[in-house]
């Protein structure tokens, strides 16, 4: 990151930016009023020794203006343990800081958004998870990453959507409890069936807002409208979507299939910073349908970032009793054993 960034700089950067309406359109003006709060952060974050984790659903002028790390929730969590930066500013929703803080106890993590909320994460309590526990006690129960601290530390293993599928196939008990996220657990039942592996599993009744109002009508509409459409979609979306896509994976496993492939015209299923970003990198894409955006994720600011930086209120940062923690931290824990062999 530069130590001064300019209008100009920053108006080559997002000009190829062309989705959310007025919200993510990024003219000499606009570019003007947002510079001087880019530098500012940029100063206090070293000031503060400071590092800004950004995941890719949040506004492009954050992506692109102050973050040392962009990325999914799970790739900045692990980013988070490798900086010796004293404090942590999570530019996202409230409970990726909160793995943040499980990972990293010693470092004071801030949350910027004043909406820092979450249909999917907010589905679920850790109190919903003992109760099912005493229901099913012969179950294994794995949460999503995208859960609050006090439900991962009712859970046994805690999974991504880039490796949930090889993890509950290792997972030597045929019985599982999958939370929070239903459309991704219907997606893991259909994929365990075409491996061939038998395993009972249960689900809850959480979604994300975003990627379950998705629909296969529309998909094939676009498909039959658009000919050499590529659809790629986040596992969180429904099966029927899922059997219209050419590609499926994680938020990184999409920017990744992107990069390697560059296909001419895409149909992409998840939240629209994904498609800002590759609006950027990739200019010469073109993008149909219309954004899909998290009401969640867009409501982190560069004004709140630069408060939290300068004066974080209580409400700002992230806590974690000890206890939560680390039952939290034996349940990620459990995940890196089952994916890098640990």
């Amino acid at each position: 990151m530069t130590a001064t960034m300019t209008p100009e700089t920053l108006f080559d950067t997002l000009k190829d930016v062309r989705l959310g309406g007025t919200t993510c359109l990024y003219p000499i003006d606009k570019c003007a009023e947002l510079t001087p709060l880019i530098n500012d952060i940029n100063r206090l974050k070293k000031e503060k020794n400071a590092v800004i984790l950004v995941h890719s659903y949040v506004s492009p002028e954050i992506v692109y203006g102050v973050a040392d790390f962009v990325g999914d929730s799970y790739g900045l969590a692990k980013d988070a343990m490798s900086t010796d930066a004293d404090v942590i500013v999570f530019v996202a929703v409230k409970f990726m800081g909160e793995t943040a803080k499980i990972l990293n106890p010693d470092k004071e993590v801030l949350i910027p958004s004043e909406l820092n909320g979450c249909t999917l994460a907010d589905s679920l309590s850790g109190d919903d998870v003992r109760r099912l526990r005493e229901e099913h006690p012969n179950h294994t129960f794995v949460c999503y990453i995208n859960t609050t601290a006090d439900v991962k530390a009712e859970c046994d293993v805690c999974v991504t959507s880039s490796n949930v599928n090889d993890i509950i196939q290792k997972i030597p008990n045929d019985k599982i409890y999958f939370l929070p996220d239903k459309l991704m657990g219907r997606n893991l039942i259909e994929e365990m069936k075409r491996r061939g592996v038998d395993k009972e599993i249960k689900l809850w009744h959480g979604t994300c807002y975003v990627h379950e109002e998705y629909d296969p009508d529309t998909v094939q509409y676009l498909r039959d409208a658009h000919p050499g459409l590529q659809v790629l979609s986040h596992p969180e979306c429904s099966p029927g979507v899922l059997h219209l896509s050419d590609y499926v994976g994680s938020t990184s496993q999409l920017l990744n299939y992107m990069q390697e492939n560059a296909p001419e015209t895409v149909l992409m299923l998840t939240e629209c910073g994904i498609t800002s970003r590759l609006q950027v990198e990739m200019p010469h894409i073109k993008f149909v349908g219309s954004c899909s955006m998290c009401r969640y994720m867009k409501s982190n600011t560069l004004e709140d970032i630069r408060r939290v930086l300068d004066a974080p209120r209580e409400q700002d940062t992230i806590r974690i009793d000890e206890e939560t923690r680390r039952r939290a931290l034996t349940c990620i824990e459990a995940m890196f054993e089952y994916v890098e062999g640990r």
